[in-house]
């Protein structure tokens, strides 16, 4: 069979490559610590679930509006209007199986051949791969480590030029947890509105997940909600990875090209999931906050093990639940020492250049999992790193 040469050019996500490998060596009876996964691993709360099943009973098991569940669509705008300070409407919101059709959506909308879209590396790859996909030009902006893994506003106004159309931010950061301050976001916002065709894709997905301060939006800035796109979902804080919801907040002529493309693909998010998130986003936070604090705990315990383990060094996290310690010191290339782990000391990370070239130099840990197994994986790491030494 011959494809399409246009499959050539999607990337993927090694994330779920690696989970693959450690299953099939666990399956072969070795003991694997997965620290690989960008997931939740708590269960969704209860009062969720009862809301999934009572709408399942109660018939919601139809075709609904390609665009969400009109109910949905404005809790979720009066959700984001108080906490981004901003008027959204319902008719501003698209609800998707999934976070990543609002990244898709947004680029095959607004973007042509020829294009440039600049997009964070080491960052989320599928940034990247839909860029490539649909035959325009991708832009990294390197996020370096000297800088909190920030993005920089120099090297941002080098790179902006008459072809850029978009920009891709992510705060809470994945890979790295760095978070954007007020005053990088004022600086970036500056450079935007300079370019009357430029719109940000502002990836919020991790904005529950967040340590200290407050993550903020670019929607927020005067001038900014007409070219911004607020992409979010439930998969993060309320361990709804499985669910398949997310949703896109943006003007409302975009929205209404991402419901067309909603019909032309996946015709509508599942009903009963959309009374589920409903139920998330009116019901009690508390659950949150317990997964979030958990999150923190561990976080400080992973980054001072981390920072004891020779040729290792890791920067504190602000947001997400990832570590991306800096691994130079070994002299290993990044796939390298996370393929090691994996078959020698039994631990699954991702190597940094999954995010993108910049990541070399990394590996991402995610603490997504209990303290006993990072507490065991940690240890397993750092015997693993003094046989480099040696």
């Amino acid at each position: 069979m011959k494809l399409a040469q246009r499959m050539s050019l999607l990337g993927t996500e090694t994330a779920f490559e690696v989970l693959d490998r450690a299953r099939r060596l666990e399956a072969g009876g070795k003991s694997i610590i997965h620290l690989e996964i960008g997931e939740p691993d708590f269960n969704t709360p209860s009062n969720i679930i009862s809301a999934a099943c009572r709408a399942l009973h109660d018939g919601y098991t139809h075709y609904g509006p390609a665009a969400g569940l009109p109910e949905l669509r404005e809790i979720i705008a009066e959700r984001v209007s108080q906490t981004r300070n901003i008027k959204v409407k319902p008719s501003n919101v698209v609800v998707t199986p999934g976070a990543k059709p609002i990244m898709f959506f947004a680029v095959l909308a607004l973007i042509e051949k020829g294009d440039e879209v600049i997009y964070p590396n080491p960052g989320f790859p599928i940034y990247e791969s839909i860029i490539d996909f649909i035959g325009a030009k991708a832009v990294p902006i390197k996020l370096r480590e000297e800088n909190q893994f920030r993005m920089e506003v120099p090297e941002l106004k080098k790179l902006v030029n008459k072809k850029t159309k978009l920009l891709f931010l992510n705060s809470p950061h994945n890979p790295t947890g760095s978070v954007l301050s007020y005053q990088d976001l004022e600086d970036i916002v500056e450079i935007v509105l300079k370019h009357k065709r430029l719109f940000v894709l502002s990836d919020e997905i991790y904005g529950r997940v967040l340590y200290d301060g407050m993550a903020h939006s670019p929607a927020s800035f005067p001038g900014m909600q007409e070219r911004t796109i607020i992409l979010d979902g439930f998969s993060k804080a309320y361990a709804m990875t499985g669910w398949r919801l997310g949703y896109g907040v943006m003007p409302e002529k975009l929205a209404q090209a991402m419901a067309q493309l909603m019909i032309n693909s996946n015709s509508c998010t599942a009903s009963f999931s959309q009374r589920a998130a409903l139920e998330a986003l009116t019901g009690p936070q508390e659950e949150v906050e317990k997964m979030v604090a958990e999150f923190k705990r561990r976080r400080d315990v992973i980054v001072q093990e981390l920072n004891s383990i020779s040729k290792l060094s890791c920067q504190i996290p602000r947001g997400a639940f990832y570590a991306f310690p800096n691994i130079k010191k070994t002299g290993w290339k990044s796939k390298k020492l996370a393929d090691y782990l994996l078959d020698e000391a039994g631990v699954a990370v991702l190597s940094g250049t999954s995010f993108g070239k910049y990541g070399e130099g990394f590996v991402r840990i995610s603490y997504a999992n209990s303290l006993e197994n990072i507490k065991e994986g940690l240890n397993r790491i750092r015997k693993a790193v003094e046989k480099i030494s040696k």
